[in-house]
C-alpha cells in the first residue's frame, strides 16, 4: 500500500522536479540572481502533476486486471511451496444431480 502512495506522490511532484532540474541545468536561476522558486509557476506545476496522476491511474485501471470470467487468486502455501497468485479463470461450480435410474421405490 505504501508503494502505491509513494508512486502517486512522485508522479505528482514529477513536473516540479523536471522544472527545477531544467532551471538549474540551464543556468536561468543563477542568471536571475534569485531562487528557483521565485518565478516558478507553482499552480501550473501542481495542475500538471494532478493531470499526470489522473492519467496514469485511469490508464492502469482501464488496461490492467483480468478479463470477464476471471478472478484474483491470492498467493497460497500448498504442499510445502508457495503457489503464486494472479488472475485465473473462475472454475465452474460442480453440482451433483441425483441419479435417475428409473426405479421407483415402493
Amino acid at each position: 500500500m505504501i508503494r502505491v502512495v509513494i508512486e502517486n506522490i512522485l508522479l505528482l511532484l514529477l513536473p516540479t522536479l523536471l522544472y527545477i532540474s531544467f532551471m538549474i541545468l540551464s543556468g536561468r536561476a543563477a542568471r536571475k540572481g534569485g531562487s528557483v522558486w521565485d518565478d516558478a509557476p507553482l499552480v501550473g506545476l501542481f495542475v500538471a502533476g494532478v493531470a499526470l496522476v489522473v492519467a496514469v491511474v485511469a490508464t492502469f485501471g482501464t488496461y490492467s486486471g483480468g478479463a470477464p470470467g476471471q478472478a484474483y487468486k491470492p498467493p497460497s502455501f500448498e504442499g510445502g511451496r508457495i503457489d503464486p497468485g494472479g488472475v485465473k479463470p473462475i472454475e465452474p461450480a460442480t453440482t451433483t444431480a441425483p441419479a435417475k435410474d428409473g426405479a421407483s421405490g415402493g
